[in-house]
């Protein structure tokens, strides 16, 4: 008897992956409304979240330095020490009110164009 009609299948589960990705390099990006809308989320925050972060990162220098000018025990650095460190400590205390503060501002600027997607997505 012959063998010459036989059949083999041989299926990766990693190489049809690397094949999926491979494609998705070279196919035109798909205009999807869910990952616009995601997108122009992310865009409203942004600039709130790094403006918090750096006045906060600040307020923690300023509040340390303060912390280490008192620590040093000569009275002459103490009252600097505290003055210097209740400006530190109040900059951290206004950085969640400003990013909330520019989150909202940047969040009216793209508004129209957030409900619009979202009427379009329903």
């Amino acid at each position: 008897m012959d063998n010459t009609n036989t059949f083999e299948y041989n299926y990766s589960a990693e190489k049809a992956r690397e094949v999926e990705a491979i494609r998705r390099k070279y196919e035109e990006p798909k205009e999807d409304k869910f990952e616009q809308l995601k997108a122009l989320d992310r865009q409203a925050e942004r600039r709130g979240q790094i403006l918090s972060i750096a006045i906060g990162i600040i307020g923690t220098l300023i509040l340390g330095t303060g912390m280490s000018m008192v620590m040093v025990g000569q009275v002459t650095y103490f009252i600097p020490g505290v003055v210097i460190g209740i400006v530190g400590a109040l900059a951290l205390g206004a950085a969640y009110p400003i990013y909330k503060k520019v989150t909202q501002k940047d969040r009216d600027k793209v508004a129209g164009q957030v409900l619009a997607l979202v009427k379009q997505i329903q």
